[in-house]
């Protein structure tokens, strides 16, 4: 012992200790170990040793091996203290980790950056979810691979898919595409921020352009056409409030955003899929370069010699020419308000004096009525026209047994699958209304309309009953209607039959009551809208007795004998079944009316307003649909025996087809001032 260390009393030895140790020694002896990891725990100084520390001069601190002697600091090779870098290892290993114990601390104090294989730490420090990449590399490849193909196949299927159901094939999509091998060259040459910035900008926009495909898939199934990016807008609102109807406030709401929901998701998911790829090409350059410019070529020599398999032709520029389609038909659009605006100006009537209008039909109840749906494949089709005919076949018997005649042709609608108020307008405005906008345009115009002449006239009261109207219609003013009789205001009290809030039979017999059969009244024009043909066909309503009509209430029982839409749809054959039966319906509760309530001055002209959907025309172009013109009085139909139209309600396949905008002039000028 140093003779500057002050004297101190130690401990009693402690009785168990046969060496003579303290509890207090032996309990500090590992510490003195940790400070001194060369020295075995179990060695002991030499008393020369001893002898040497006593003579080697005064010290200022107190040994390692006395009881709670500090660490001694020791100058080491390269000038640093060991006890004041275990010290500063301590500090920073508690900073570092405020959780861990300092003895855990002091445990590992050359611990680095680098985890160790034991470390709780590392974990977190692998790449991937908790390390899985290193756990399960041959998974981890599987995924890398698999998202990579997936990604491809995402943008490949973007690119080859077409726009109409009726055209997806297998081999649709085994084509080699011009605008992917464009794609790539793009990615490429670009260096890596542009290339990410242009892969999200490019992928966001390919999955714009598959959701429009989709929108022109429904519009081709309903409408036969695509979507129109100027004027369609407007007909998603109707869209929403055909759900409302379908599946209330809730449902609609729910499906809404189910459909915003899907939308993002494309878009995002178009945009992963163009990154991944992007990602994949510049780690593997060469490779990707080299395909490139193989798949480049390949495409060259595939497109100039027409190379086909299976009848589909292998290089394919489709994706270029959608988007020349839908930057066409844009133009078009902009450019049609101006084109319309010249057409809504001509009007061979405009200055004819009202005691000169219609002049052949004065005294006269003339019914302007239409039927929803009711094309020529329903006259055409080898499977419905065998029971159609015979519809009319004994239609024309009631109406010959009444001393009633009728001529029919054919008029070419502006749409098909739907679009109803676009073709009613068309007849009776006498313009060719293909789109909302143009609809809009005309509605709020002083267009006059075949309605609004009869209104001008003053010999006639105007009326409209149209049960398919459930809200507002301020376009009623603009037909030149004195009076307009919607779904709540024809006395039913029945059910829906689904779209349908009235059934066509109690639709007439309600305009009976209401108009036509009062007593000392003035000759009645009328627009008459039969619904029950209306998509969806089911469940349908059929004829009854006249007099049970009574409030309605008995189509409740006949409603529920009917067919449930959901499994009507299920099969093709079932739906153009269900068609075929809706449109019998219309015909026969029309026929019945005008042998049951006609009389000398009643005039008929009922038609199909458009074509119904694709699924029942099978894919036929064709929008004609069939016009009759029915009337006691011989001279009525006189006035259009230069017509060429077929006597009866079928219409000959040879009879003159005309432009539904074109009946309206050609009417008013069989039914004006003879000329001398």
């Amino acid at each position: 012992m140093s003779h500057h260390t002050p004297p101190r009393q130690l401990p009693e030895p402690d009785a168990d200790a046969p060496d003579g140790t303290t509890a207090e020694e032996a309990s500090r002896a590992p510490a003195t170990n940790d400070t001194e990891p060369a020295t075995p725990a179990d060695t002991q100084p030499t008393d020369e040793e001893t002898a040497d520390e006593e003579t080697a001069g005064p010290t200022t601190t107190a040994k390692a091996d006395e009881p709670g002697a500090r660490p001694p600091l020791k100058e080491t090779a390269d000038g640093t203290e060991d006890g004041k870098a275990l010290d500063e290892a301590v500090a920073a290993r508690t900073a570092s980790a405020p959780h861990e114990s300092p003895d855990a601390a002091v445990s590992d104090p050359s611990s680095t950056d680098e985890p160790g294989p034991g470390s709780d730490t590392s974990s977190s420090a692998r790449p991937g979810w908790f390390g899985w990449r290193r756990r399960f590399p041959h998974a981890a490849r599987a995924v890398r691979v698999g998202t990579s193909v997936l990604a491809g196949a995402l943008v490949l299927g973007a690119l080859l898919i077409p726009n109409r159901l009726d055209r997806i094939t297998p081999g649709s999509f085994f084509r080699l595409p011009v605008e992917a091998i464009f794609l790539a060259a793009v990615l490429l040459v670009l260096p890596s921020k542009a290339r990410r910035i242009t892969a999200i900008v490019l992928g966001a926009f390919l999955g714009l352009s598959t959701v429009l495909k989709c929108l022109d898939m429904g519009f081709y199934q309903t409408l036969a056409r695509p979507f129109d990016l100027v004027f369609d807008w407007v007909l998603l609102n109707d869209a929403a409030d055909f759900l409302k109807d379908s599946l209330g406030h809730s449902g609609e709401v729910l499906a809404v955003i189910g459909v915003i929901v899907l939308l993002i998701a494309v878009l995002v998911v178009s945009a992963l899929a163009v990154v991944r790829l992007a990602d994949v090409m510049a780690r593997h350059r060469p490779a990707a370069v080299r395909s490139t410019l193989v798949l480049g070529t390949a495409w060259i020599v595939c497109f100039t010699m027409g190379v086909q398999t299976g009848g589909v032709t292998i290089a394919t520029k489709g994706y270029s020419q959608y988007l020349s389609n839908k930057v066409q038909y844009v133009r078009d659009g902009l450019g049609d308000a101006e084109v319309f605006d010249k057409q809504l100006r001509v009007d061979a009537f405009a200055k004819t004096p009202s005691d000169q209008l219609l002049t052949g039909l004065r005294g006269k109840d003339v019914l302007f009525t239409f039927v929803e749906s009711y094309g020529r494949v329903a006259i055409d089709d080898p499977a419905m026209a065998p029971e159609i005919d015979a519809t009319l076949k004994e239609g024309d018997a009631r109406l010959k047994s009444a001393g009633f005649a009728a001529r029919s042709g054919w008029l070419t609608s502006p749409v098909t699958g739907a679009g109803s108020w676009l073709a009613h307008t068309t007849f009776l405005s006498g313009l060719w209304i293909k789109n909302q906008q143009r609809y809009r345009t005309v509605t709020t115009s002083d267009r006059a309309t075949l309605t609004s002449y009869f209104q001008k006239t003053g010999a006639w009261r105007t009326v409209g009953i149209v049960p398919g109207v459930r809200k507002a219609w301020p376009e009623g003013k603009y037909f030149g209607l004195d009076h307009i009789y919607d779904s709540t205001h024809l006395g039913y009290q029945g059910p829906y039959f689904s779209w349908t809030p009235v059934p066509d039979q109690f639709s007439l017999e309600s305009f009976q009551k209401l108009e036509h059969g009062k007593k000392n009244r003035d000759p009645i024009m009328a627009e008459i809208i039969l619904a029950s043909s209306h998509n969806p066909w089911s469940p349908i309503a059929h004829t009854i007795d006249w007099g049970d009509l009574g409030d309605g209430t008995i189509f409740n029982k006949i409603k529920k004998e009917g067919t449930n839409p959901t499994e009507v749809w299920k099969s093709a054959k079932s739906v153009r079944t269900e068609y075929r039966k809706a449109i019998q319906y219309s015909v026969d509760s029309l026929t019945q009316w005008v042998q049951r309530y006609g009389d000398d001055n009643t005039v008929l002209v009922f038609l199909g307003d458009h074509q119904p959907v694709p699924m029942v025309t099978g894919g036929s172009t064709s929008r004609d649909v069939p016009v009759t013109i029915v009337a006691h009085d011989p001279k009525v139909l006189d006035r259009v025996a230069d017509w060429g139209w077929t006597e009866g309600l079928k219409p000959a396949a040879n009879a003159p087809e005309w432009s539904m905008d074109k009946f309206r002039d050609r009417f008013m000028t069989a039914y004006g001032p003879k000329k001398k």
